[in-house]
């Protein structure tokens, strides 16, 4: 009897979360509060996506003092209402959903606070909240500001906060100077019930200004009014659970730690669950010794009270930049015939753990290995990681010399002679301190862009299947000692060079510059890939390659009469799946099949990974996919920019 309870809860469950994306609409930035990414939409299949046509598109130039080139938005879909932010201002839109009709925009010019700003441009999204009887559209602007508007006008709701307005800059249990302080929130913010969750993000590079910065905390406030519910120190206090892993006081002056990601709430179990990111700094952690809890860790909070539930360090004392990038899925999973209300999250590093999200423990053993120890002066790195046991890794890990690019021996021979400069060694390898004799830096792959990034992974609750894209590369992760009016840090991430010279590649920057020979990847390819994995088994059930073979690489000389496979391409890929497709925009530039520039928007068979067709779109896919359906068709939006093309979102529908 008790099993059919607990199977009737898990049912009820799967169907929550399918209920905010089966009337076809999409309510919140994931489709649901689970973070899915799924819609049971059907009309646009595989015997049919090829045919699909413009309905309309929507240019984002003019919501600003000029043009966006990394437009990142998802909309929100509402009773044939699409709600996006969008432009350099970080404007909230409200455009019709048949006709892409603007009904309202609203703007906040927040001259030097949002200048100064860490976090800029249009952002990923917006939340919307309703009680049946009125309806409020919540987004955070660049100067943390979060702003609660009337869904059916765009005029703020006097009630909440200040005039509209809540300081997130106020009531965080720190002094922040309000037009300078190193915080802010690109990712939407998250209503369950009626609180709003807002995380905290800081300026991303291997080059903080500072071993003390802006802490990263998060916060929870009631949607009516603004007021302050709970608060949860990400860097404990004195007194606090996870204080004493911070050694030499450094939880007194570190910074960072915060949820720049999106953040997923279970509203059945009254649960938050946060991917919390790296202490300062991302590639040096000698002023912060000890594990330094909640750094690169999940943790599962009271939604009423913000209460710490449980927690798992998935790094301790990172050193790598593999901070947890983005939403938790909450997926209802079977394993050896047990039910098991599970919570997945993709990471930089390619692994999926897998959590029991009523308590934390790892669905499949996650087991504490010995690493190599840093010899970094002043640094002191955990002597084991966690290693998960299953699903197995969904991209490469580490570096030998069997990763390096193999078109041609003389190819090879290139890249086996230019590594010799640097170190090599499995995944949480340390970095080194940069020589120009030697080693110039460590090797890291995956990169610090991932692995998986902030774009996250989709979740098909039909199947149990979960797909994330994923980027293959090398970065060397070296450090030098900084100049003293860059940063007041012992080291930093970068690479020696003799006086004048280039740096060789790497570096310790976000995105970390990949090694090239003769113009090509140093790593061989895929350099882009989807991975579905069946997380009733914890296997691998299909992975592609995700994206045509670039230009660059088609039409190097060195690989002139070498037949080249489909490599797929990189970006920051957010994947979409429906009834029968998983949808995902390519990454980068290049010259498609119909001979124009730009990118394709692709399906795949979500049970095999088989193509299932593609349709161009002018530039690479920036923000995630989502569809909606409007009186009987069903729509599919992208988001796409770069180069020299301007943010726009895209909508396709089936063609008469």
């Amino acid at each position: 009897m008790r099993s059919l309870r607990f199977a009737l809860l898990a049912a009820t469950l799967a169907l929550t979360a399918l209920a905010q994306t089966k009337n076809g609409e999409w309510r919140t930035y994931g489709g649901d509060l689970a973070s899915t990414r799924y819609s049971p939409l059907d009309k646009i299949n595989s015997t049919n996506f090829n045919k699909l046509e413009l309905a309309w598109r929507f240019k984002t130039d003019q919501l600003g003092p000029r043009p966006e080139f990394n437009f990142q938005a998802t909309p929100l879909m509402v009773n044939g209402v699409l709600y996006l932010t969008a432009g350099t201002r970080r404007a909230a839109v409200a455009l019709n959903a048949k006709t892409g009709e603007m009904l309202w925009m609203h703007s906040e010019n927040e001259g030097k606070r949002a200048s100064n700003a860490p976090r800029q441009l249009s952002g990923r999204g917006l939340s919307y909240w309703t009680d049946g009887k009125e309806a409020r559209i919540l987004y955070v602007t660049p100067g943390y500001r979060l702003i609660c508007l009337d869904a059916k006008t765009g005029n703020v709701i006097p009630s909440f906060g200040k005039g509209g307005v809540v300081d997130l800059k106020l009531e965080d249990d720190q002094l922040l100077d309000l037009d300078t302080a190193d915080v802010g929130y690109q990712s939407a913010p998250v209503v369950a019930k009626d609180t709003i969750i807002v995380g905290a993000a800081h300026t991303p590079g291997g080059t903080p200004k500072s071993k003390t910065n802006t802490k990263g905390f998060v916060r929870g406030f009631d949607v009516r009014t603004g007021k302050r519910l709970w608060i949860f120190h990400t860097i404990p206090r004195s007194g606090e659970f996870g204080y004493d892993t911070w050694n030499k006081d450094s939880a007194s002056f570190t910074g960072n730690t915060g949820v720049w990601g999106q953040i997923t709430v279970d509203e059945e179990l009254g649960i938050v669950y946060l991917p919390v990111e790296t202490p300062t700094g991302d590639y040096f952690g000698g002023h912060r010794p000890g594990d330094g809890l909640f750094g690169e860790t999940l943790v599962a909070l009271d939604l009423k009270t913000g209460k710490r539930i449980w927690h798992y360090q998935f790094i301790h004392h990172g050193i790598w930049d593999w901070d947890i990038p983005c939403a938790p899925i909450l997926t209802d999973i079977t394993v050896d015939g047990k039910k098991i209300k599970a919570i997945t999250q993709p990471t930089k590093q390619a692994w999926m753990y897998v959590f029991d999200r009523t308590n934390g423990k790892p669905v499949w053993p996650i087991v504490e290995k010995p690493v190599e120890k840093s010899d970094v002066p002043a640094e002191i790195t955990s002597a084991t990681q966690p290693f998960p046991s299953k699903p197995p890794a969904f991209d490469r890990q580490g570096v030998t010399l069997d990763d390096l690019i193999d078109f041609t021996p003389a190819l090879k021979a290139q890249a086996v002679e230019m590594v010799k400069k640097y170190k090599m060694g499995p995944i949480f390898t340390p970095p080194v301190a940069s020589n120009t004799n030697g080693p110039l830096g460590t090797l890291m792959s995956p990169t610090a862009t991932g692995g998986a990034n902030w774009q996250g992974g989709s979740y098909d609750p039909e199947t149990g299947f979960v797909y994330v894209f994923s980027n293959t590369g090398i970065m060397s992760n070296g450090l030098i000692h900084p100049d003293s009016s860059r940063s007041d840090m012992l080291y930093t991430g970068g690479t020696a060079r003799a006086e004048g010279a280039a740096p060789p590649g790497g570096g310790g920057e976000e995105g970390g510059g990949g090694l090239n020979v003769s113009g090509l990847p140093i790593v061989k390819p895929p350099y882009g890939r989807i991975t579905a994995i069946d997380l009733n088994k914890g296997e691998i059930a299909w992975q592609i390659a995700h994206g045509d073979t670039p230009d660059n690489i088609k039409n190097n000389p060195a690989l002139k009469g070498v037949t080249i496979p489909r490599t797929g391409r990189q970006g920051r890929i957010g994947t979409l799946v429906t009834k029968t497709l998983v949808i995902a925009g390519e990454g980068g530039f290049v010259t498609t099949p119909g001979g124009q520039r730009g990118a394709m928007l692709r399906a795949y068979d979500k049970a095999t990974g088989k193509d299932a067709g593609a349709v161009y779109i002018p530039a690479p896919q920036t923000g995630s996919p989502m569809t909606y359906m409007v009186d009987g068709e069903q729509y599919l939006t992208v988001s796409v920019s770069g180069g020299v093309y301007s943010g726009e979102l895209l909508v396709f529908k089936l063609g008469s």
